[in-house]
């Protein structure tokens, strides 16, 4: 059977597609709302967003947009609140096995001010045994691993642990325990 060549036809999808319309108040508080329904977020988080779909779709009201008033009325609202999202967003890193450094580093890229933060991080510290143990058997490292580390891998394992958000002396006690002996608690 012979090989079709297809001639592009000149349908509607095919047409360039016409730029949305631009931004006014209105359509940016729909803009919010929707983005607030859909993803748990923080003030600095919609603001970033709301200021991007601005530069995108351009605005088209006289007066220029004020967006810190309007992430403060839907904190007001209850639609945004930086400290439920830090306490969830630190229990869910540290429970991956994230650190401490890595929980605060994550929280200061969303935005979150540091008296929201400040319970997550004090609840990241209380559980970094727990997240040190899940993180060294997710990457199958210290008592997780199949057979001891040679003395090069130990160091890529040390770094491994320290990107993670973990301490030196934490990731040295996890790397030192040989394959299948769980290392001694420290509290």
């Amino acid at each position: 059977m012979a090989q079709k060549w297809r001639v592009p036809s000149f349908s509607p999808s095919n047409r360039a597609k016409k730029p949305p319309p631009p931004l006014t108040d209105a359509k940016l508080r729909d803009l919010a709302l929707h983005y607030v329904g859909r993803f748990a977020t923080t003030r600095a988080k919609l603001t970033a967003y709301l200021s991007r779909k601005i530069r995108e779709r351009g605005w088209d009201d006289a007066q220029p947009p004020d967006l810190q008033a309007l992430a403060e009325q839907f904190v007001e609202l209850g639609y945004i609140d930086d400290a439920s999202f830090a306490a969830m967003k630190g229990a869910a890193l540290t429970r991956r096995g994230f650190g401490t450094r890595r929980v605060g580093e994550a929280l200061r890229a969303a935005g979150v001010e540091e008296e929201d933060s400040a319970p997550a991080l004090d609840d990241a510290a209380a559980e970094r045994w727990a997240s040190a143990d899940a993180f060294a058997r997710r990457k199958r490292l210290g008592p997780y691993a199949a057979a001891p580390i040679e003395r090069d891998k130990r160091d890529k394992h040390i770094a491994a642990f320290l990107r993670a958000g973990h301490d030196y002396a934490m990731a040295r006690r996890w790397i030192d325990a040989a394959p299948g002996e769980m290392p001694e608690r420290e509290d």
